[in-house]
C-alpha cells in the first residue's frame, strides 16, 4: 500500500501543480517533470528495437522457407506410405476418380469408392479387388446432407474412421453464362463446392480427433484463370481453392489444439479427357496438350504423397502463373490470346 501511495504522488508530482489565477483563486496546471520525457524517449526506443527484431526474424524465416522451397524443387520430399490409410474418393465411377482410385488401391490404401452411378462404381471396385486390393462401393448423392451424414457413418461402422478424403465429384455445364440455366447453375454449385462442405462436415471431426488425415480437393486451371463459356464452373473452382485455405489456416490458428497432422492438397489439373471437355480448343497441342485420366492421375497421388499444398497438371502452368501474376493485369491476357486455349460451347 505504501508503494502504491509513493509512485501516485510521484505521478502527482510529475503532472500537475497549483497555480493562483487573477481573483485570487487557484488552478491546476497540468506539467511534465523532467524524468517524463526521458522514460518517453526510452519506450519509443525499446519499442523500435522490439519491432526491428521481430522484422529480423520474420526476414529470416521467409529467407529459409525460400530456400527450403528451393531446395525441394530440386529434390523433392520423399513419398509418404498410404497402407493401410482408409481413402474415400467421391466421382469414383470413371475418370479421374477411377485412376486415382486404382492407383492408390496398388498402394496398399483401402478405397472407399463413392458415386452416383452403380455401375461405374462396381467396375472401379472389380478392377482393384482384381490387382489384390481392398475396395468398398457406396452409391450416394453427395449434393444430399442427409445422404452424406447417414453414408458416413455406415462406413465408420463397416470399414472405420476415413483418413484420407478426396473431393473428386464434379460436373461442368460448358456455354455463354446467358444460356445457362438456374438448373444448371445450382447444379455445379452443389456438386462442386457445396458437396465439399457437407463431406468436410461428416469426415474432418475424426481426422480432428486423432491429429491425422489428408484432404484433397479437385479444383482446375479454371479455378486460376477465368475462361469464357465456363462462368458457373469457374466460380465454383476458384471457390475450392478458398475453402481450402480458409480451412488449413482455421485448423493451424487453433489455439486449444495442434492439427498438423492433417494435410491439404488442391489439384488444378489443365484439360483431361473425362468425358466432360466435349469441345476442347488447343492452339498448340505440342504445348498444351489434353491428358489422359492416367496422366491427371498419377500426378494426384504423387502430389498428395509428397504432401504439396496446390498443384497444377501439368506443373509448368503453376510457375507460369506465379511469374504472371507479378506483372500487370494485361500482361498475362496478352499470354492468354496467345495460347489460345479452352473450350468450345456445348451444342
Amino acid at each position: 500500500m505504501r508503494c502504491f501511495s509513493f509512485y501516485f504522488i510521484r505521478y502527482k508530482m510529475a503532472t500537475t501543480a497549483m497555480d493562483t489565477n487573477k481573483n485570487g483563486g487557484t488552478q491546476t496546471v497540468i506539467e511534465k517533470a523532467p524524468w517524463t520525457d526521458q522514460q518517453g524517449i526510452a519506450m519509443k526506443v525499446y519499442n523500435g528495437i522490439a519491432i526491428a527484431l521481430e522484422i529480423l526474424v520474420l526476414y529470416v524465416k521467409m529467407t529459409a522457407t525460400w530456400l527450403h522451397c528451393l531446395y525441394q524443387f530440386f529434390v523433392p520430399p520423399e513419398p509418404k506410405s498410404v497402407n493401410g490409410e482408409i481413402i474415400l474418393i467421391t466421382g469414383a465411377g470413371h475418370g479421374m476418380g477411377r485412376e486415382t482410385a486404382l492407383r492408390f488401391g496398388k498402394l496398399g490404401g483401402i478405397i472407399v469408392c463413392v458415386d452416383i452411378n452403380p455401375t461405374g462404381n462396381q467396375e472401379t471396385v472389380d478392377k482393384i479387388k482384381n490387382n489384390k486390393g481392398k475396395a468398398h462401393r457406396y452409391e450416394c448423392d453427395v449434393t444430399d446432407r442427409e445422404a452424406i451424414n447417414a453414408l458416413a457413418e455406415r462406413i465408420r461402422r463397416e470399414v472405420g474412421d476415413v483418413t484420407m478424403l478426396i473431393n473428386n465429384a464434379g460436373i461442368m455445364p460448358c456455354k455463354p453464362l446467358l444460356q445457362t440455366s438456374e438448373k444448371e447453375i445450382r447444379s455445379s454449385f452443389e456438386v462442386n463446392i457445396i458437396a465439399h462442405l457437407w463431406l468436410l462436415q461428416a469426415f474432418l471431426p475424426s481426422m480432428m480427433e486423432k491429429n491425422h488425415g489428408h484432404i484433397v480437393a479437385m479444383s482446375s486451371m479454371a479455378g486460376i484463370v477465368g475462361l469464357r463459356n465456363l462462368v458457373p464452373y469457374c466460380a465454383t473452382k476458384f471457390a475450392v481453392r478458398g475453402l481450402m485455405e480458409a480451412l488449413h489456416e482455421e485448423l493451424r490458428e487453433d489455439k486449444n489444439k495442434d492439427y498438423s497432422g492433417i494435410k491439404f492438397t488442391v489439384i488444378c489439373p489443365y484439360i483431361v479427357d473425362t468425358g466432360l471437355c466435349k469441345n476442347p480448343k488447343i492452339k498448340f497441342p505440342s504445348l498444351m496438350k489434353i491428358l489422359t485420366p492416367q496422366e491427371a492421375a498419377d500426378n494426384i497421388v504423387d502430389a498428395v504423397r509428397r504432401n504439396y499444398n496446390e498443384i497444377t497438371i501439368p506443373s509448368s502452368l503453376y510457375y507460369l502463373n506465379m511469374i504472371c501474376r507479378a506483372f500487370p493485369r494485361a500482361v498475362p491476357l496478352y499470354l492468354k490470346d496467345f495460347l489460345d486455349s479452352g473450350l468450345e460451347a456445348h451444342v
